[in-house]
């Protein structure tokens, strides 16, 4: 297996060639019915990824496959699946496919079948679900509980949190909702202060977050919560538990209800299909729903084998980010869900990608000589419109657009006024919204508009949609954003399983905690917020 630099590969100087002068797209302007309907593929769980709107055409295509096949990205990708070392930073496995389903051969470590680690670890949080759903797991008064608290930061935090909102609403309508979950995550005590006045302590159950059992933030809203459950005269051992590795100070401990066990071979941003995210997905909506969440995201990483870009969303969408970013030169990308239920999901992505590929080093440590991950954001539609959508459309920097929308709502609840329901009013503009960044608008010599009401055009974007946001239907869009920055990673020859980034700012935040930071710059920092 070769790991190239992208800039050492033939298929860079194709794409250079290729890449237009300038940040003109203007053939986007003459986007057509025939492109829209020929410009898809089919994903997992009956999504559809178009790119009817992205500034491709057939010879650029053509280079991304040929890019595709000279990087040898599925051929990785199944080198991944096999357990091969692909966190070379720190010398891991990359695993968290394999919590979802086998794809490859089994994966061994120090004799032990990782596989079958999983799904042990899979059934034993289903069970206990099951325990307190029924009762049988009760709070230190004899309550049943009510509530579960998430208290982790990060991927112990972002995507748990992104798919437990998705799923609020699907589970009211289909009955399938069982305790109401919150999360804490920052260090700032008014998080965990807003959080627990809307509780009732002696019915709530909380899950501490930590690999390690040593990240500082959660390590201190834990002590904040055991400080408010023993106030209220509560056994904080009855209403806590621990997800963790086994080799942490949080394991195998009888100060938690039970303890639920991670490995190193799966990162935090990617582990909302872990224990990490499901052992509070289990308690809120039930195992056979988290279950479901698993089985989207393993159909989505099968369709992710197919070494034809035509035929894999994943890859092609990696692959024009790539385009985009290192020819056509956009820094940028912008999620964009029409979908309040996916609210927090731009942000759990922004971490995703951004962690992951945020780097200027390959997987060596040599540094690149090229651009690398893009900054992402994004809110969900139609509040970002009122917000930042007029830079997107009239800016001067163009920023890809990767859009989600569904044909059906997920509550039963929708009102009709003028003629349409929200719903419809909430597809009309979706629809309206990819034809306004790619066509523009112009305004004429002789009209009497102001050049202010011009629409350059032009504007890139992407859709993933389907007919309603469902369990699976989450498990393949987490999947399907999770491969394509794997891909990414391996076009650009990143490591993109560890994040050294993060690293520093906790090394000086222990020094000044210790009374002993050693820069000046640092104290005088510390003086200015009354430390």
């Amino acid at each position: 297996m070769q790991y190239l630099d992208f800039d050492k590969t033939a298929a860079y100087g194709r794409l250079t060639d290729l890449a237009p002068e300038g940040r003109e797209f203007n053939f986007i302007e003459k986007l057509n019915a025939e492109r829209v309907e020929k410009c898809r593929i089919a994903m997992a769980s009956g999504l559809t990824y178009n790119w009817a709107a992205k500034a491709v055409t057939e010879p650029v295509l053509d280079a991304l496959q040929a890019l595709a096949d000279e990087q040898e990205l599925v051929a990785k990708y199944k080198l991944l699946l096999d357990g091969e070392i692909m966190n070379t930073g720190e010398n891991r496995k990359v695993l968290h496919h394999l919590l979802r389903g086998q794809l490859g051969a089994p994966v061994l470590s120090e004799g032990r079948n990782i596989g079958d680690f999983y799904r042990q670890e899979l059934e034993r949080f289903s069970a206990f679900a099951a325990g307190i759903h029924g009762g049988k797991i009760r709070s230190s008064t004899g309550n049943a509980f009510k509530s579960v608290v998430q208290i982790g930061i990060g991927g112990s935090d972002l995507g748990p949190r992104a798919l437990s909102i998705a799923l609020e609403n699907w589970a009211l309508r289909e009955g399938r909702n069982h305790l109401k979950a919150a999360f804490i995550s920052n260090v700032d005590p008014d998080d965990a202060s807003r959080v627990v006045a809307d509780l009732n302590l002696d019915e709530t159950v909380f899950i501490l977050v930590s690999k390690s059992g040593t990240t500082q933030e959660t390590l201190a809203n834990e002590l904040f919560i055991k400080d408010k459950l023993k106030k209220a005269g509560l056994d904080p051992s009855k209403h806590m538990v621990a997800v963790t590795s086994e080799t942490s100070p949080l394991a195998h401990n009888p100060a938690y209800l039970d303890s639920f066990y991670i490995d190193d071979f799966v990162g935090g941003r990617y582990s909302a299909t872990s224990a990490v995210g499901g052992v509070i997905l289990s308690l809120a909506f039930g195992p056979a729903v988290f279950k479901e969440i698993l089985a989207g995201a393993h159909e989505a990483d099968r369709f992710a084998l197919e070494k034809d870009i035509r035929g894999n969303a994943s890859l092609l969408d990696a692959l024009i980010g790539v385009w985009e970013r290192n020819f056509l030169k956009l820094p940028y990308t912008a999620v964009l869900p029409y979908s309040q239920a996916l609210s927090r999901f731009p942000a759990h992505l922004q971490q995703l990608d951004m962690e992951s590929n945020g780097k200027r080093v390959n997987r060596d440590g040599r540094p690149v000589g090229y651009a690398t991950g893009p900054v992402v954001f994004g809110e969900p539609g139609t509040n970002g419109q009122h917000s930042f959508y007029q830079h997107l459309h009239q800016g001067t920097d163009i920023v890809p657009l990767q859009f989600i929308g569904f044909s059906e709502s997920q509550g039963r609840d929708d009102v009709e006024t003028e003629g349409s329901t929200s719903q419809t009013k909430l597809k009309a503009n979706l629809a309206s919204q990819i034809v306004a960044f790619a066509k523009g608008r112009r305004v004429s010599g002789d009209e009497n508009v102001s050049r202010n009401k011009e629409f350059p055009g032009g504007r890139p974007s992407s859709l993933i949609y389907g007919e309603r946001l469902t369990p699976a239907v989450l498990g393949s869009l987490l999947a399907h954003f999770e491969n394509k920055v794997m891909f990414q990673g391996f076009v650009w020859n990143l490591n993109s399983f560890d994040q050294e980034g993060v690293q520093l700012g906790k090394i000086l935040t222990k020094k000044i905690l210790a009374g002993d930071s050693g820069d000046p710059a640092l104290d005088a920092y510390t003086r200015l917020l009354g430390l």
